[in-house]
C-alpha cells in the first residue's frame, strides 16, 4: 500500500512522523512515502532529523512575507506531479495548517482518498483560531477516513454529518511523539542541553506565543505580564521566540533585556520537550503544548479565549486565561503562590493518547485498503 505523508511544519512533523516510523516497520504491507511542502523550513526540518526521516519529495515552498492564498495555490501545483509520479492509495494530512487544507485539496483533485490525523477538533469560530479552525472544517469535507484524538472530537464529526463507518478514536500521535522523546532523555538515549543559563533556584516558566489572532494587542499585553510576572525573584521566565515578524518584532522590542526574561530562538524538537520537562508551568497559545505539557504533569495557561481541546481544560490540567495582561498575572500567581491549585494542575494526565495511536491508524490505514480493494 503506497501511502503518501504530506506535511509543511513543524506541529504536522511532530505528529506524522510516528506514523511514518510504525508504518516502516511493516514494509510487507506499507511502502510509506513522504512528502514535504517546507511551509515552515528550518522548524519543520528539525523535527524529521530527530525521527530520522529524508523527505522523498521536497517542494521547498517556503517565502519570505508568504500570504495564505500564496502558499495554498504552490501547495496545489506543487502537489499535482508528485501525486501523478507516486499515485498513491491514500493521501496522509495532519490538523489544520495551510498545507493540511490544500494538501487534502491536491488528493481530491486526483480523486485519492485522503485521511486526515487528529480530525474533528472545533472551537464553533471560524476566525478563533484564523485560518486553522476554517482549514479542519474543509479539511473534513475532502477527507475518506477520519482520526478523531477524543471520543469528543469523533462526535464533532458525527455533528458535521461524516459517516461513522469513517470515524475512528485513535488517540493523538502527538502523545505518542513526546513520550518517546521523553523516554530516550530519561534513559540519557538522547543527550539533554546543559541549560548553563537556567537557575535551579527559580521556578521556570516556559512561554510560547505564535498565534495569528493574537498579534498586535495581544502579543503586547503579553509582555506587559511577563515583565511584570519578572520582577518576582523566585521566577525565571524562557521564551523561544517564533521567527514570523508579526511576533519577533514585537516581543524582542518590548523584552530585550529584561531581567530574569531569556528571549531565545526556535528550540528543536528534543530541547523543547527537556524545557518543558523542567518548567514549572508554560503560558503558551500553542495547540500542541495544550497536549503535550499535562502528559508531563505541567499546568498549563492558554493564551487564547476558545480552544478546540476541551478535554485536559474539563480534567483541570489547562485553563484559559486569554491575552488580558491583569487575568494572565492573577493565574500565574495561583500557580506560583498557592501549592494546593499547582497540585491540582499539576498532575500527570493524559486526555489525548496513551502512546499507541500510530498502532491504531496504521491498523485502520490497512483495513481501509484491503475494504477498497475488494
Amino acid at each position: 500500500m503506497n501511502v503518501l505523508f504530506v506535511l509543511g511544519t513543524r506541529p504536522e512533523a511532530i505528529k506524522l512522523c510516528p506514523v511514518v516510523q510504525f508504518l516502516r516497520k511493516d514494509p510487507s504491507r506499507f511502502l510509506p512515502r513522504v512528502c514535504v511542502t517546507a511551509q515552515h523550513r528550518q522548524m519543520l526540518d528539525q523535527v524529521l532529523e530527530v525521527f530520522g526521516i529524508t523527505p522523498d519529495h521536497d517542494l521547498n515552498l517556503m517565502r519570505p512575507g508568504q500570504t495564505l492564498s500564496s502558499t495554498a495555490a504552490r501547495v496545489v501545483e506543487g502537489l499535482a506531479p508528485v501525486l501523478e509520479q507516486e499515485k498513491p492509495d491514500l493521501v496522509v494530512v495532519q490538523g489544520d495548517t495551510t498545507t493540511t487544507f490544500a494538501g487534502a485539496l491536491a488528493g481530491f483533485y486526483h480523486r485519492i482518498p485522503v485521511a486526515h490525523v487528529e480530525a474533528g477538533l472545533r472551537t464553533g469560530d471560524i476566525y478563533q483560531p484564523f485560518p486553522e479552525e476554517m482549514n479542519r472544517l474543509l479539511t473534513t469535507r475532502l477527507s475518506a477516513l477520519h482520526f478523531a484524538a477524543t471520543e469528543w472530537a469523533a462526535d464533532n464529526l458525527r455533528k458535521d454529518g461524516v459517516d461513522e463507518e469513517r470515524i475512528a478514536v485513535t488517540g493523538n500521535t502527538g502523545i505518542d511523539a513526546v513520550l518517546y522523546v521523553a523516554e530516550r532523555l530519561e534513559k540519557g538515549l538522547e543527550q539533554a542541553p546543559a541549560w548553563p543559563q537556567l537557575d535551579p533556584g527559580r521556578k521556570l516558566i516556559v512561554v510560547t506565543a505564535h498565534r495569528r489572532e493574537n498579534f498586535g494587542a495581544g502579543m503586547l499585553n503579553l509582555a506587559a505580564a511577563l515583565r511584570e510576572l519578572a520582577r518576582r525573584t523566585d521566577v525565571q521566565i524562557v521564551y523561544p521566540v517564533h521567527p514570523n515578524p508579526s511576533v519577533t518584532g514585537p516581543i524582542r522590542q518590548a523584552l530585550s533585556g529584561a531581567d530574569n526574561i531569556l528571549l531565545i530562538e526556535p528550540l528543536t524538537y528534543v530541547p523543547f520537550v527537556d524545557l518543558m520537562r523542567r518548567s514549572y508551568f508554560l503560558l503558551t497559545d500553542s495547540g500542541g503544548v495544550q497536549e503535550e505539557a499535562p502528559s508531563l504533569g505541567k499546568p498549563v495557561l492558554v493564551l487564547r479565549n476558545k480552544t478546540e481541546r476541551p478535554e485536559a481544560v474539563e480534567a483541570g490540567t489547562v485553563k484559559l486565561v486569554g491575552t488580558d495582561t491583569a487575568v494572565i498575572l492573577d493565574h500565574a500567581r495561583q500557580l506560583l503562590e498557592d501549592g494546593a491549585i499547582y497540585r491540582r494542575m499539576s498532575r500527570v494526565h493524559n486526555p489525548y493518547g496513551d502512546g499507541r495511536s500510530s498502532e491504531r491508524i496504521s491498523s485502520l490505514i490497512y483495513s481501509f485498503h484491503l475494504k477498497n480493494k475488494s
